[in-house]
């Protein structure tokens, strides 16, 4: 028998391996076949009820780093209430209309559009938005996400539709939808209109012209031969100007400048004389802004009067205080021409193009226009000054091209009818976790106009409209539930197929409609109408769900889009919120704080991470994150998080290796009995616990991480484990010391592994096979709970006086490494002699018997202060003298001992090992004799 065969060194075959990729894919097919969903669900039935609502991410292209951080920051959450006492299933969903899929038919999948019915064009366009969402519907389970994946809610369901429809219905009823002729963003590119929220700012260049108009009528307020000046950046509107803005109550003068008379604020006089190189002017009159009401100035390009008018937009940080105003144009310039009785005139087509109501430019692009418009001015004289300007400006956040301002008929949604009572319900009905978060959406829905609701595509959801004979819209309860209820049963495509007599009630009748005829809206619902009206769509309806939800979470954008269209219909027609509170995530950058891009090569997918790394990988980078701001990702940054996993996984496993001879039932100590260092890793755990459990509680996953990372590295690596292996390895089977650290060890795992299973799913459920003891999946355990810690943290303030002479004998040892006479290689080689007074003495004492083997040093001596002499050094306070350890290495558990060659039977042995060794492996020596 070989000495070693003495020592307990653990299972060499134990399971915990490497190769996250394969061993996560078998895993997943287990936890499938076994239903794993559904038994979660049953465990926690009856439990009180906590729902996540997912924001569902559109059905189009491959995840990003973006999806892999707002899914599976969901998937934490949702496992955490899964785990500690709530039911909280979690149904996933995708956005699947839009204009982008009828976008990518086309041009990648080159369909006709011009050569197939609307209906048969929608049929495309849905089987297309369900390949994609099979796609991200497998790379989002690779992730580990848990959640309803053979039942997810789509937006083109039609009992999701019907749902979307009743929701519009009802907002009818309230007064809340109208038709009406404004000014909308609308993208020539996509030749529809937008939502604010489809609209990004990207700066651009454009003309920047000062521009004259001539007094028409003065009305013996400002001389006949006076011109006003504007400046603007949008030269192509001036042929849909209809008059001028002036501040009422601010001070105008008249200049003369080489016989021109101009008329500008005076506050930006000396701006505008800078800019357009007025070196020699003087004033000769002064004026009050009301003073202009209702003058007149003739239009520089067309023989047609533009009108003075009070506006309460204008403002004096920029320009000449006079404002080109175009109704058809602008939301300040519509508002100021409907209070003057002005006409919306807004002569762009749906591609951009000019129409001719605006003679002379007809069918050209509205930005080959500028050039052209500002070219003749300048032959006319009413041009002063032109440059190139570079400011921010709105592009459709699909096309990336550039949006324009332009007034058609279109439906909305009224947000000023119940403004009041959403900025009451964002005060006081929403948690809002981002620090910003209630700023934003108070400022969003309080500076927000009304909601264009109606889109110019055929990929969406009708709007359940009627007109009667003399163009009358007919929108009644009665036509939307019936409407309604068609698209249920047949789904929305019905709209498109049927005439309208088909889709109004059997026999309905209309005053405005004597001969029994009826059209019906061709314009589809915004998308974000589609989406914002999930809550009735799923949390509604859905057995398992409840409304409103506990949480909302989504990117930061949202607070524009999800979170505001939700908030929206919800408040509009529930008079709450769809849900109790909000966290908001930034985006996922580069390692240099760079966005995403291809062109860049800077851009890193899931699927890569996955099957290189694992998709523990990807969770355990999310809970690393400080996901509250943008985050960063790259590979150096994996490459340190994959460090992290190491060193948990590494120890999740050496714990293990410790307890393969460990029965639960039988082996385990009472901790009454059990050493104080023992009762003190105990304690750590269980503070460690609490913390987590807060942090779970707060969302706070990044907490996690650290407090994880901290007590593997220093608790355990660095200190109880380092020691135990004198005894797991050292002592006897049966020990009280060996059985008592595996107790420790046991109670540790069982808790731990089960704390960290909503993070690093796959290698926890891994380890909890490998637990003694363990039963079923860990997915299907119950969280630790230790709600007082108050004693455990008393336990814990005991050992800072060991750790403060932990922390001067280490650097007493680091310096006996350099020791150029006796060097000491390893800490077991040597004797450490600590001086300090005996409070400390008799604390230290206190806390172990064993004090040089939790040091793991050969042999330590305490002394008081004043028994030091010249050769101890002072480290923090405490006098130390490191020196070679007395005696011989012992060949069974190394420590340097002076009996070491002084036992006749065993001359190799220490007093311990031999009577370890004696006792329980007589065979050896009996092997040693012959």
């Amino acid at each position: 028998m070989k000495l070693k065969d003495t020592l307990n060194l653990g299972k060499t075959d134990f399971a915990m391996r490497a190769n996250l990729p394969t061993k996560e894919v078998e895993l997943q097919k287990e936890w499938s076949d076994a239903d794993m969903y559904e038994k979660i669900q049953e465990k926690n039935e009856g439990r009180p009820s906590w729902i996540l609502h997912d924001g569902p991410p559109y059905a189009n292209g491959k995840l990003h780093m973006g999806h892999a951080l707002n899914k599976v920051t969901k998937d934490f959450i949702v496992r955490y209430h899964s785990m500690a006492g709530y039911s909280s299933p979690y149904v996933p969903g995708w956005d699947t209309h839009g204009l982008p899929i009828e976008q990518a038919l086309v041009n990648a999948d080159g369909v006709d559009r011009k050569s197939m019915s609307v209906a048969e064009f929608r049929k495309l366009c849905e089987e297309y938005a369900l390949k994609q969402v099979e796609n991200q519907k497998e790379d989002f389970m690779r992730l580990g996400v848990t959640g309803e994946w053979d039942n997810p809610y789509l937006t083109l369901k039609p009992e999701y539709e019907a749902q979307q429809i009743r929701i519009f219905g009802q907002m009818a009823e309230r007064g809340y939808i109208y038709k009406g002729l404004k000014p909308i963003y609308w993208s020539p590119s996509s030749e529809s209109t937008l939502a604010e929220a489809e609209v990004e700012y990207k700066d651009v260049t454009s003309p920047s012209i000062f521009v004259a108009f001539k007094v028409k009528d003065g009305k013996d307020v400002v001389p006949a031969d006076a011109e006003f000046v504007i400046w603007t950046t949008t030269p192509w509107t001036l042929p849909s100007n209809l008059g001028l803005s002036v501040k009422a109550d601010a001070k105008y003068v008249l200049v003369n400048v080489d016989g021109r008379k101009f008329i500008v604020a005076e506050a930006l006089l000396e701006a505008v004389a800078k800019k357009i190189g007025w070196e020699d002017y003087s004033i000769e009159a002064e004026y009050k802004g009301e003073q202009f009401d209702r003058l007149t100035a003739q239009h520089p390009l067309y023989d047609r009067e533009s009108l003075l008018m009070l506006g309460d937009h204008v403002e004096l940080d920029a320009g000449t205080g006079v404002v080109h105003t175009a109704p058809g144009h602008g939301e300040d310039d519509y508002i100021v021409g409907q209070k003057y009785g002005l006409d919306v005139l807004s002569p762009i087509d749906d591609r951009g193009h000019f129409t001719d109501g605006a003679p002379g430019y007809e069918g050209m692009f509205y930005l080959k226009g500028n050039k052209v418009i500002v070219e003749e001015m300048r032959e006319t004289g009413a041009l002063l000054f032109d440059e190139k300007f570079k400011h921010s400006y709105p592009h459709d956040w699909r096309t990336k091209k550039p949006v324009i301002y332009r007034a058609t008929p279109q439906w909305f949604a009224s947000i000023n009818k119940f403004r009041d009572e959403l900025l009451n319900s964002v005060e006081n009905d929403v948690k809002w976790y981002h620090p910003s978060g209630e700023r934003r959406m108070y400022n969003m829905i309080r500076d927000r106009g009304d909601w264009v609701i109606s889109r110019q595509r055929v990929w969406g959801v009708p709007l359940p409209i009627f007109y009667a004979e003399n163009g009358e819209p007919i929108l009644t309860t009665e036509t939307v539930e019936h409407v309604a209820q068609l698209v249920e049963e047949f789904g929305s495509n019905v709209w498109f197929e049927r005439e309208p007599k088909d889709l109004l009630p059997e026999g309905f009748t209309h005053p405005d409609s004597p001969n029994g005829k009826f059209t019906k809206e061709n314009d589809i619902m915004d998308v974000w109408f589609d989406s914002g009206t999930s809550y009735a769509g799923v949390l509604q309806v859905r057995e398992d769900q409840k409304f409103p939800a506990d949480m909302y979470l989504e990117g930061s954008d949202q607070y524009r889009g999800w979170f505001n269209s939700s908030f929206t219909t919800s408040v509009a027609v529930n008079g709450f919120p769809p849900y109790k509170s909000v966290l908001s995530q930034g985006f996922v950058m580069d390692g240099k704080g760079q966005k995403m891009s291809k062109s860049i090569g800077n851009v890193i997918t899931p699927e890569e991470i996955t099957e290189e790394l694992g998709a523990d990988i990807i969770r355990l980078w999310v809970s690393s994150v400080d996901y509250e701001n943008d985050v960063r990702i790259s590979k150096d940054i994996l490459k340190q998080v994959s460090e992290s996993y190491r060193k948990i996984r590494n120890t999740v496993r050496f714990m293990l290796s410790n307890l393969f001879d460990f029965n639960p039932e039988t082996d385990k100590i009472a901790e009454s009995d059990l050493a104080k260092v023992d009762q003190y890793i105990l304690a750590k755990y269980r503070i460690l616990v609490n913390e987590v459990t807060q942090a779970y509680e707060n969302y706070e996953f990044s907490t996690i991480f650290k407090r994880v990372i901290n007590f593997i590295t220093v608790d355990l690596s660095a200190f109880y484990l380092d020691f135990a292996k004198d005894v797991v390895y050292i002592e006897a089977a049966e020990s009280k010391a060996r059985r008592a650290m595996q107790t420790v060890i046991y109670t540790v795992l069982e808790g731990f592994i089960p704390l960290l299973s909503p993070i690093l799913l796959h290698t926890m459920e891994e380890a909890w096979k490998e637990l003694p003891g363990a039963e079923g999946f860990v997915q299907l355990q119950d969280l630790p709970k230790f709600e007082d810690v108050s004693q455990d943290k008393e336990t814990v303030k005991e050992w800072d006086v060991f750790f403060k002479v932990e922390s001067a004998v280490a650097k007493g040892l680091e310096n006996a490494k350099n020791d150029e006479e006796h060097p000491i290689k390893k800490s077991f080689e040597a004797k450490a002699t600590v001086y300090t007074d005996q409070e400390t003495i008799d604390q230290l004492n206190a806390l172990s018997d064993h004090l040089d083997q939790l040091l793991i040093v050969s042999a330590l001596d305490l002394h008081l202060a004043d028994e030091a002499d010249g050769s101890v050094v002072d480290y923090d306070g405490f006098g130390v003298k490191v020196q070679p350890a007395e005696g011989h290495t012992c060949d069974r558990c190394r420590a340097v001992r002076p009996e070491v060659g002084t036992i006749e039977a065993a001359p190799e042995l220490c007093h311990r090992c031999f009577s370890i060794v004696e006792s329980h492996f007589p065979e050896y020596f009996e092997e040693a004799a012959e």
